[in-house]
This record gives C-alpha cells, sequence and structure tokens, in this order.
C-alpha cells in the first residue's frame, strides 16, 4: 500500500505550540520551550500566547534581551526570535561555503547566529543543475539519526548577494581572488575579459559568478578594485570594505555642513568668560567637551565644587531629517582606525565649527552640576550657551603639570584652573567610590603609524588620574541627561547594562570553585561584589585570569529606548550625552534635551520619536560593526610589525581556550595568537570549559586561561591580520581533585588534528 502523502499545506508550514501554555510570566526554560516548540516567534506572539499584560511584558522583554545576549536566543528577522542554532523546517539559505571534499554548506539569509548546515546530494542535480557557491536556495531541514541536521534542496531562488573582499593573486592559466577574511576558505576564479588589467595584489571586492563549476573554485565576478594589499594604510581599507563600514558624505550632505556659519549670541548664555578648556589626547582632531570647576560659594554647601561640562552643540548643525542627519544616522559613529578616522559628520563640522577649538567661539549645550564635600550631587541645570575654549592640553600635559612639571602652557593654568580641576575630582571620586562601579582592568595598546604608513611601534597606552577625572566628569554629566529627560517625561536613548545572566554567573561559580575560590551563588549581584573578588585576588597567581574570566561574564551595553539601568557603572539611568561629534546617540539627546527644556525650537522632531526605537537598534549595530572593524585593522597592523620577526620568541598569557587550540596574547605587544592544540605535542588534549583549560586524557597535563607562556612566532599573515604560535613552555600539572578527561575514537581522532573530520562542521549545526 502506497504511503499517505503530506498535504503540502503542512509541509511547508511553521510549527506552532500544539497546547496553549500556562498563563502568566514564564521562567526562561519554559520560555525557551515556547520558542523551541513554536520555532520561530516574536514578543507580541509569546505576550498573547501567555496572557501577559503591563508589567509582565516589560519583565519578558528584558527576558528576551537577556536570553538574547547570553546566546541562548537569536534574532530572525527585525523583530523575530528563534532558539540559538534552532532551524525551522523550511527556509531560504545561501551557499556560503565548500569544503575541501566538495561539500556545500549553507546558512539562513536571516538571522546573524544561524548555523552552517550541509547541503545533501539531491539525485536530480543534473537536470536541474547543480547547486554552487552563491546560490539562494529553498531547502528543508531534516534531522539525521547522527543528531546532525542536512538541509535538502527544493527549489532554486537564484544568485545571492554573497561577495568577498579578497587580493588578486595571477597564476599561470587563471587569476583568482583569495578573500582576506582568515575565516573564509573560498577562493574565486576571475573571467579573462575583467582580469586583463588587474595587477597581482590588488584589492578587490568580487560576487559570486552565474556560471557554475562542480570542483574547484568557483567562477567570480569583479565588482571594484578599491588597493593594492602593500599600498600603506591597506589594512584600514580592507576592514572598512570587510564590514560595510559606511564611507565618504554624499553632495548634498557635504554642501548643508559647507554652508554651516559661525555661532552668534542670538538666543544663548554667554559663557566666554567661563575659562572651560580641553583636555584630550595629544593626536586628537576633533573637541567634543571642555571642562572648569570652581568652589561653591554657597554657605549652604561647606566644601562643595560646581562643575561645568560644555558639549559641542552639534544639534545646532545638524537639523532632523536634513541629508547631515540621514547620512550621520546611517553611520551611527565616527569609526577610529590606528590611521584614520572615518568621521560620522564631515570635517568642515567635526574639525571645525563643532569642534570646541582653542581660542575660537563655539557653540555649546553644557551643564552646571553642584556636588557636596561627599561627592553626591546636589544640583544641575543645562544652557545652550557660547563659549571660548581657554587652552587646549593633552592627558600627558595636563598630568604632568599636576605632578609638579608644568610647562609654558600649563604654568599659567595650574592655580587657576588645573588645581580646582583635581580638586573637584577628589570631592566627585568620594561619590564614585561609594557606587562601586565594575574595576577590571584592561591593559590597552597604542599603535603609532609612521610617516609610510607602516607601523613605527606599538607601546601601551597610559593610564593617568587625568583620564579617570575626565571619564568622571562625563559619566556625570551623561546621568544629568537621563535624569532631567526623565522628569520632563521626554523620550531618550538610554544606554543600559544589564547584570550578568544566571548562566554565565553559573559558570562564573564552576571556575572559581576549580580555583578554590569561593562564590555564593544565592547573594545578590552587585558591583561591589566583583570589586571585592577583584580585590581578593589582585596580588595572587590567578590575578589575570580571574580579571579576564569576570570581564567575560559581563553582558555587552547598548542602546535602548527602554530603562534597565547600567549594571557596569552602578547607575539607575544613563545615557550619551557628551560627544555628539562622534556618536548619533548623544546627538538625539541633545535634541531631547532642547526639546525638554526649551532651549530652542531644532529639539526633537515627531519624526525623531516615531523611530527613535528603530535608531536605538541601528545605533547598536553600527557600534558594534565599528568595533570589529577596528579590531581587524589592528591585528592586521599587528601583524605587519610582527612579519620580520618570525621565528622570535615572546612572553606572552594564554587569554583563550577553545577545543582546537590556545590563543596566547604577547607581553610587549598585546598581539592575539593561535597555538593549534595538534603543536602541543602527541597527548591528546580535551577542553574542559568548566574549567577554562586544554587537559590532557592520558596525563592530566593542563593549558589554563591566564597562564603566562613562552611561545615562538611561526607565521604572520598581514593580509588576514593572522599570527601562529609555536609553544614553548611546558603544560602546568595535572589537577589531583579534577577528573581525568576521556575521549572516544572520533574525538580523539579531532583532537590528534585539532578539529573535525572534513566535512564536518561539529558545534555549528547543533
Amino acid at each position: 500500500m502506497a504511503k499517505a502523502r503530506t498535504p503540502k499545506s503542512e509541509r511547508f508550514a511553521t510549527k506552532t505550540p500544539s497546547a496553549r501554555p500556562p498563563q502568566g510570566l514564564p521562567d526562561r526554560e519554559t520560555l525557551l520551550a515556547f520558542i523551541r516548540d513554536a520555532g520561530e516567534t516574536d514578543k507580541a506572539e509569546i505576550a498573547r500566547a501567555f496572557g501577559l499584560k503591563g508589567a509582565d511584558r516589560k519583565a519578558l522583554r528584558e527576558m528576551l534581551r537577556e536570553l538574547e545576549e547570553s546566546g541562548r536566543l537569536g534574532k530572525r528577522g527585525r523583530k523575530g526570535y528563534a532558539e540559538s542554532g534552532a532551524l525551522p523546517p523550511v527556509g531560504v539559505v545561501d551557499v556560503v561555503e565548500r569544503d575541501p571534499d566538495g561539500d556545500l554548506f549553507v546558512r539562513l539569509t536571516k538571522g546573524e547566529d544561524a548555523p552552517l548546515v550541509r547541503l545533501a546530494p539531491a539525485r536530480r542535480e543534473a537536470a536541474a543543475g547543480a547547486p554552487g557557491l552563491g546560490d539562494r536556495l529553498l531547502v528543508r531541514f531534516e534531522p539525521l539519526e547522527t543528531g546532525e541536521i542536512e538541509a535538502r534542496l527544493i527549489k532554486h531562488l537564484g544568485q545571492s548577494a554573497h561577495r568577498i573582499l579578497g587580493v588578486v593573486r595571477k597564476m599561470r592559466r587563471e587569476v583568482r581572488v583569495e578573500p582576506v577574511d582568515r575565516r573564509s576558505k573560498e577562493s574565486l576564479v576571475l573571467p579573462e575579459h575583467e582580469a586583463a588589467d588587474l595587477k597581482d595584489g590588488d584589492l578587490v571586492v568580487a560576487q559570486v559568478g552565474t556560471a557554475h563549476r562542480r570542483y574547484g573554485p568557483h567562477h567570480g565576478k569583479l565588482l571594484e578594485v578599491v588597493g593594492r594589499e602593500d599600498q600603506p594604510r591597506a589594512a584600514s581599507l580592507i576592514a572598512i570594505y570587510a564590514h560595510g563600514v559606511p564611507t565618504g558624505f554624499p553632495a548634498e550632505a557635504q554642501a548643508e555642513a559647507e554652508a554651516a556659519e559661525p555661532p552668534t549670541l542670538a538666543g544663548r548664555e554667554d559663557l566666554r568668560d567661563v575659562p572651560l578648556i580641553t583636555i584630550d589626547p595629544a593626536d586628537a582632531r576633533d573637541h567634543d567637551d571642555a571642562v572648569f570647576a570652581e568652589p561653591d560659594p554657597d554657605p549652604k554647601n561647606p566644601g562643595g565644587w560646581i562643575v561645568w561640562v560644555a558639549i559641542a552643540d552639534v544639534a545646532a548643525y545638524v537639523a532632523s531629517g536634513s541629508a547631515l542627519d540621514r547620512t550621520a544616522r546611517d553611520k551611527g559613529n565616527s569609526v577610529y582606525f590606528p590611521d584614520r578616522v572615518e568621521p560620522m559628520l564631515p570635517e568642515h563640522l567635526s574639525n571645525g565649527l563643532c569642534s570646541l577649538r582653542y581660542g575660537e567661539v563655539r557653540a555649546c549645550l553644557a551643564v552646571r552640576m553642584v556636588f557636596g564635600a561627599d561627592g553626591r550631587k546636589r544640583s544641575h541645570r543645562f544652557v545652550r550657551g557660547l563659549m571660548r575654549s581657554a587652552a587646549k592640553l593633552a592627558y600627558e600635559q595636563a598630568q604632568a603639570a599636576v605632578d609638579g612639571a608644568p610647562d609654558e602652557t600649563t604654568g599659567p593654568l595650574l592655580d587657576p584652573i588645573l588645581k580646582p580641576l583635581w580638586d573637584a575630582y577628589a570631592v566627585m571620586k568620594k561619590g564614585r567610590d561609594a557606587r562601586s562601579p565594575l574595576a577590571i582592568e584592561s591593559l590597552e595598546r597604542k599603535i603609532v603609524i609612521g610617516q609610510d604608513g607602516q607601523v613605527a611601534s606599538i607601546t601601551p597606552r597610559a593610564s593617568l588620574e587625568a583620564h579617570r577625572l575626565i571619564e568622571e566628569f562625563m559619566i556625570q554629566a551623561n546621568v544629568c541627561a537621563a535624569e532631567s529627560l526623565e522628569a520632563k517625561r521626554t523620550p531618550l536613548i538610554y544606554r543600559v547594562h544589564d547584570a550578568p545572566s544566571q548562566e554565565k554567573l553559573q559558570s562564573l561559580s564552576e571556575f572559581l570553585g576549580t580555583l578554590g575560590i569561593a562564590w555564593s551563588k544565592g547573594e545578590a549581584i552587585r558591583t561591589d561584589r566583583f570589586n571585592r573578588l577583584l580585590d581578593q585576588t589582585r596580588e595572587g597567581p590567578h590575578a589575570d585570569i580571574v580579571n579576564e574570566v569576570v570581564l567575560r561574564t559581563q553582558m555587552q551595553a547598548h542602546y535602548s529606548t527602554e530603562n534597565i539601568g547600567h549594571f557596569g557603572l552602578n547607575l539607575l539611568r544613563y545615557a550619551h550625552f557628551t560627544s555628539p561629534i562622534r556618536r548619533y546617540a548623544d546627538l538625539v539627546v541633545h535634541r531631547a534635551l532642547i526639546r525638554a527644556l526649551r532651549l530652542g525650537d531644532d529639539g526633537l522632531s515627531e519624526r525623531d520619536i516615531a523611530q527613535m526605537k528603530d535608531t536605538a537598534e541601528r545605533i547598536t549595530y553600527a557600534e558594534r560593526r565599528a568595533m570589529a572593524a577596528e579590531r581587524d585593522a589592528t591585528d592586521r597592523y599587528v601583524a605587519s610589525f610582527l612579519a620580520d620577526r618570525v621565528g622570535a620568541e615572546f612572553a606572552g598569557r594564554i587569554t583563550g581556550v577553545t577545543r582546537f587550540g590556545l590563543f596566547v596574547r604577547l607581553a610587549d605587544t598585546g598581539a592575539d595568537g593561535l597555538v593549534p592544540v595538534s603543536d602541543l605535542g602527541g597527548e591528546f588534549f580535551v577542553h574542559d570549559d568548566r574549567a577554562h583549560a586544554l587537559v590532557g586524557e592520558r596525563t592530566g597535563a593542563r593549558w589554563p586561561l591566564g597562564m603566562s607562556v613562552e611561545v615562538r612566532l611561526r607565521e604572520a599573515t598581514p593580509l588576514t591580520g593572522g599570527l601562529l604560535f609555536e609553544m614553548l613552555s611546558d603544560p602546568a600539572p595535572p589537577d589531583p581533585t579534577a577528573p581525568r578527561p576521556r575521549l572516544g575514537v572520533r574525538r580523539r581522532a579531532e583532537a590528534r588534528r585539532g578539529g573535525p573530520p572534513k566535512g564536518v562542521r561539529r558545534g555549528k549545526r547543533r
């Protein structure tokens, strides 16, 4: 008897929960189970299913956000959610990778966290045309007996927009484009007529072509020549194109910027006699903020201080809905590379009328704050003013003056301006210490680029009291902005930072247990608790590893129209106000203040309010895009700097432990590179994620996170930013209290090679 065929409507339907869930706010596991059963859903559907209203809906949003940031949920489209790694029954995919065995791997077109899935060979390929790299397909996801998932082709949908940034390699018979992304293995072959004018080493953007090759590299189509791999400053150019960082300005936006005129006193408070000064990095080209402090003469506030923070009035030049505004919103923020800046605003504004230049009259939005002798803020008020910077100082210059080594510029400023700033900070620091924000240490490096465009040096960034002074002044100004807007019930974009998730705290507790450090899971999670842990271990052998793990336990800050507070700073309300030249969030907050406090008619528009939630999502994405691009450029510059030191030996520390190897950070340059697990000797090493260590199956020898090691540089690839090290140190002795790991036959083979067998993407398809 023939097997009944499932109706088409059922075969292609999205799964829905089989029964109505219990009513009321669910716990995390119940929520995850509902989303898993639904396959894909959104906030509104979840709220309806559980009958949530009012405060419960807000709690649901916070729960979804926490699950997303902890990696247990992923976005599907703009509003939908799915369990991380979960796949719908049917989906649209792009063919994005081919392994050495010729197997194709696909990824859902929606959802950045979507896993790679192997595309099953189809019998009708010959008739339908074999899928190839760059194709867009409709597939059905089907589980296999092994527990893995396979994609079955339903229909070709044409070509995807899959592009690669690569370098041209001219060979005897063909011209290839090799990707600059170290994670990509797929190269393209360019047709002869497109490759005729190309030179070996050209940086190009190419797209997968329409012609298919069953074996070997896929045909590509040349889209753009963007530069040369050997040209100075190529690293930042690659990062810009690889991450899609918007560059330049439309003619209309440029024209609006150049038409801007110097400010006048009309409608502003005259602050030109207030000796506000800027303190910035020595190489800063734009100056967002200026500061001044003086003792409070009010007898009711003995020992108190008045602190002024003046910020460039960018809203006066960038009107809501203008071409400048649209471009700035799209960019989201300025992007800073070691050799260049991709600004959010044209130079005529960012380095001109909106920069608080020394001696020049500038429009500003300023806040006057009053602090008591205990460091607590007593009051504040915002003014829209006209100012003239009394000095332009570098952090090191200001610090040296206060430390007793003034120069010609800072000498006359020391008593009337600099010492009062430091005295005011000493009072404000009392309030900061009482608040106890997270005190995680992070050593940063500065890459110095020479005149030839090459890296001249890599040095540690100094951590000065001058940095902390400006930071605290800016934090307090940001708090004032959020407080004023909340008091006026004006919509705003908050800078929020959630408390660590329970899953991350559980991992932290388990890890600290391996070090013999107690961590009570029942105690309330507060910043001072983390600070006590850091202080407890700061002078001991585990200081670096505890600092690293505490950092990884924290959630990522983002922008939101809903306030959940800022955990890291231990503040109930916080908004970015102090950098409108380089952050769009600050510009929105400026407009909100202008509207709420009736400081002009160019404040927050109804259009701004209507799209504020979307703006928060966009600029959060733009910020993370910028961070990734800046990190990639830095990696490439560091690899270039070390390329002629292959074979040299370095001191370092293990900063990452994975099943395929160890990531080591060098002490002198801060460069990060990989020691493959296959190079750690003849022992089979197992990744113990609880202890953050690779552990030998036979001897129990360990490579733990934070361990100091000596390595030899084996390979440096400036094009991709990759560094490969050879381990010179011996592993740490076994932990007698830890169980000895055991490997199965298949895992043993993987451990020997440092990865899964060819054609298998273990851990990506679950």
